[in-house]
């Protein structure tokens, strides 16, 4: 069951995150400011989820090589031309009739 909500969270990140903010308490404490959540949230939905696995599951503790690896991987999932492909798509062909 992770292993699907990971894949879940690959597809569709800005869901996960308004699923886990709604029915968990997965942000509770991480943040100081709302502001970090909502630009994670609004530009690198991924990598915010990442950052976030790190701070509950590692501690914050960015010394091991499996957070570092993530988070570059998440940064190049969010950065990819792939991700905006679709969104690009509607907007050229529009509202189909």
């Amino acid at each position: 069951m992770p292993c699907l909500f990971v894949l879940f969270a690959l597809f569709t990140p800005r869901l996960v995150i308004v699923l886990l903010w709604l029915f968990t308490f997965w942000f509770k404490g991480l943040f100081s400011t709302p502001l970090w959540p909502i630009l994670g949230f609004v530009f690198l939905p991924t990598t915010f989820l990442w950052y976030t696995a790190v701070e509950h599951w590692y501690h914050g503790d960015w010394s091991h090589p499996m957070p570092i690896i993530g988070i570059v991987l998440a940064l190049m999932i969010d950065l990819s031309p792939a991700s905006h492909r679709r969104f690009r798509h509607r907007r050229i062909a529009g509202p189909q009739e």
